[in-house]
């Protein structure tokens, strides 16, 4: 009986996170059937119904609620337990799950993780790339990635990389067409590459600083592009004026496959941060990943 209710418990807790049998199956190794019947018997045995189904969808009544946040602490507690004893071994082991815009991911992560995986084999990360504000806590990541002014002021946040600059680039065939801004107020008279924002939906409003003034600029064009590799190709290919990180683009302005515009209105701002809840208990695995960002 205790090992039926604790392991219903278990999947009932990560059918409550996911908020979907599909995905709850997928991480248990069961099938939804079996699933699905494992929470029927649990509600039967405690004699309360704790979660709401549609055909679409399942979440937690007010009891599964409160059951999942009175659980929530002690399976936490219990996996770092699990956790630590992994770590006593002579190779340091453990997941880490990670949350990281695009440009983060390519310009920071990757670089370091490609040589992290293949000294420590038995560290296992998972990155998750959203350019949304994702909630580190609600989605259950170890941590995430943000540029240093983005980090909520209850998190831990460890510098990992320099300042950064924004550019604003187009093609030399496109510049030659449309002429030249010469500031971010003529904006409106170009056709500008978009990208909307994952979290609230709008589109990004390009930012701009000179002399103690800042602008932020709502542009128009043809196209709305939230993968930075195409929004640069399109630049190259002359559909528009493109706000790009500058790293990202050094080589095609080397190479003079983009024109830079408006320079003196990007200044540098506060780069990229790895941030995580100041609650967290560093496991070994964690803590090298920290040390490897830091130091890169």
């Amino acid at each position: 009986m205790l090992k039926d209710n604790f392991n219903d418990l278990l999947s009932f807790m990560v059918v409550a996170r996911e908020r979907s049998f599909t995905r709850a199956a997928a991480q248990l190794g069961v099938s939804q059937s079996a699933l699905s019947h494992a929470m029927r018997n649990l509600e039967t045995r405690l004699e309360v119904r704790l979660l709401t189904r549609t055909t679409r969808s399942v979440a937690p009544t007010e009891a599964g609620e409160q059951l999942f946040m009175r659980l929530s602490p002690h399976l936490l507690e219990i996996e770092q337990e699990l956790t630590a004893l992994r770590d006593t071994r002579d190779r340091p082991a453990g997941n880490i799950r990670l949350t990281a815009g695009e440009h983060a991911m390519s310009a920071v992560l990757w670089p370091v993780l490609k040589p992290f995986m293949v000294q420590y084999p038995d560290i296992n990360v998972e990155v998750t790339v959203d350019n949304g504000l994702t909630d580190i806590v609600d989605g259950r990541f170890d941590a995430g990635v943000r540029l240093g002014e983005q980090v909520a002021k209850d998190m831990i946040a460890v510098r990992i990389a320099p300042d950064m600059r924004m550019a604003v680039v187009g093609s030399a065939e496109y510049l030659q067409r449309f002429g030249v801004p010469e500031t971010p107020e003529q904006l409106d008279q170009h056709r500008c590459i978009n990208m909307r924002l994952p979290t609230r939906g709008g589109l990004y409003a390009w930012e701009f600083e000179r002399d103690g003034r800042e602008l932020r600029v709502r542009v128009d064009g043809q196209l709305i592009l939230n993968s930075l590799p195409q929004r640069i190709d399109a630049a190259e290919n002359g559909l528009g004026l493109a706000y790009v990180p500058e790293d990202a683009v050094q080589d095609a302005l080397a190479e003079s496959r983009l024109v830079r515009v408006l320079e003196a209105w990007c200044p540098a701002f506060t780069g990229y941060h790895l941030y995580y809840p100041s609650r967290r208990q560093h496991t070994t695995a964690f803590a090298l990943l920290i040390a490897a960002l830091r130091h890169s």
